[in-house]
């Protein structure tokens, strides 16, 4: 398909879409419809300059990652995903995909999410989407790529993945995440993706693969647990865990524990990630 399809496309998603469609605040009057340039590109990561230039089809040909990342930015359907990747001329994503295509219902709750941490998971832990607060709590996962995004490797793998967490939590956190790891194989059957991590895994934790001979099977699943922030302190929390029927992806929300200073000290996180935002 022409290049100018791909502009089209791409501007008449954003001119569809509201400020509040995805987060934001709309911020005073607008004289043309729909998202800015420079919000798209924000929400997309990646510069104003290139964004208008995949608008304007002059020459840039974005990759498969860029692509999945103006998908989410875009809350395209599934539908509206395998389209865009047909227009730039890659066939579409296998659904369910182990990739950063989230579909809109996630990406709304997500962006509803505005007093409490959340992000969003695939069926193996890469972490997908984050909302501020979870960027304040937990540092910019969902920019990160390959390995270093995903939640089960980086706790074997890298000790100070743990930092946050109780010392008398991390058997348990751990077991948890080989159980899931172990669902996730069962659904996805013969995945050289998942496969791949188990295998590597494997090879890297002896304690993973402790666990991995429990032979236990258990998705993610509401837990409570105790996080210790070096800036807001002791955070009580339950980390529920909502599924997406679509995708296979988890919304994992930090809800605070009902009579602790959790939801305050929430609060003293927002603030800290909005001023070093606007550093």
């Amino acid at each position: 398909m022409a290049d100018n399809d791909l502009g089209g496309f791409l501007r008449a998603r954003r001119e569809a879409l509201r400020p509040e469609d995805v987060g934001l605040v709309p911020g005073g009057r607008r004289r043309t419809p729909g998202l800015r340039r420079e919000e798209v590109a924000m929400l997309a990561n990646l510069s104003v300059d290139y964004y208008e230039r995949l608008e304007r089809s002059k020459g840039s040909h974005p990759s498969e990652a860029l692509l999945a990342n103006l998908a989410r930015a875009l809350r395209l359907t599934v539908d509206e995903r395998d389209y865009l990747y047909r227009l730039a001329g890659y066939p579409p994503p296998a659904r369910p995909a182990h990739g950063g295509y989230v579909d809109p219902s996630m990406m709304f709750l997500l962006d509803a999410l505005t007093t409490v941490p959340a992000h969003v998971i695939d069926d193996l832990t890469n972490v997908q989407a984050q909302n501020p607060l979870s960027r304040a709590l937990i540092g910019s996962w969902a920019e990160l790529e390959g390995r270093d995004a995903n939640v089960t490797w980086r706790w074997f793998t890298e000790p100070g993945s743990r930092a946050l967490n109780t010392p008398e939590e991390h058997e348990e956190i751990g077991r948890g995440y080989a159980a899931d790891l172990r669902a996730a194989t069962a659904r996805l059957g013969s995945d050289r993706t998942a496969q791949r991590l188990v295998d590597d895994l494997l090879d890297a934790s002896a304690e993973f693969a402790q666990y991995w001979q429990d032979m236990r099977v258990q998705p993610l699943r509401s837990t409570p647990k105790v996080l210790l922030h070096p800036r807001a302190g002791r955070l009580e929390v339950q980390c529920d865990v909502v599924l997406s029927t679509t995708t296979g992806h988890r919304l994992v929300i930090f809800r605070p524990q009902p009579g602790s200073s959790t939801a305050e000290s929430f609060d003293f996180l927002r603030v800290l990630g909005q001023q070093a935002f606007n550093d």
